[in-house]
């Protein structure tokens, strides 16, 4: 379990040091997908969903999701994030709402937990908001596509 920094050498979880790491300007985007019914994508399109605008509430519930990550996920650091952007976009060709998250700092620590966390978090308020009308729906896909910043440099994935 050496090369797995959350545990020690006796194989129990702990949280990573990084006291000695140089700060960084550090980035990382995350996507993801809710796929819903036609008539969902056309009534979350239309305004028409009773609990309001489904896209501006999944927004800031992504934004918030970011910054409480280490309440969610145990062995994350408390980070000061000096942005998160959450982009929602209906694809009517694929019946998905599409959510993209970019968190930014300058800290010791990347910042992929937290844009993993608002995706999942907007997902999961897309779904809250319309679940009524549509049981069928599916969250999916929700990965980490660009990281850079820190020692470990840049990635790039799809």
């Amino acid at each position: 379990m050496s090369d797995l920094t959350h545990f020690d050498d006796a194989g129990h979880a702990r949280m990573v040091d990084v006291g000695g790491k140089q700060e960084t300007e550090r980035t990382a985007t995350a996507r993801g997908s809710v796929y819903c019914s036609p008539d969902t994508i056309a009534l979350i399109r239309s305004g028409g969903v009773k609990k309001g605008d489904v896209l501006s509430v999944a927004r800031l519930a992504g934004i918030m999701g970011a910054k409480r990550t280490p309440d969610l996920v145990p062995l994350c650091h408390p980070l000061a994030l000096t942005s998160v952007a959450v982009d929602l976009a209906i694809d009517g060709a694929r019946n998905a709402v599409d959510i993209e998250a970019t968190c930014r700092l300058k800290g010791r620590t990347g910042v992929e937990m937290e844009a993993l966390t608002a995706v999942s978090v907007a997902a999961l308020t897309v779904y809250d908001m319309v679940k009524a009308v549509d049981r069928t729906m599916r969250i999916g896909d929700i990965r980490l596509v660009h990281k850079a910043g820190g020692k470990s440099g840049d990635f790039r994935g799809e």
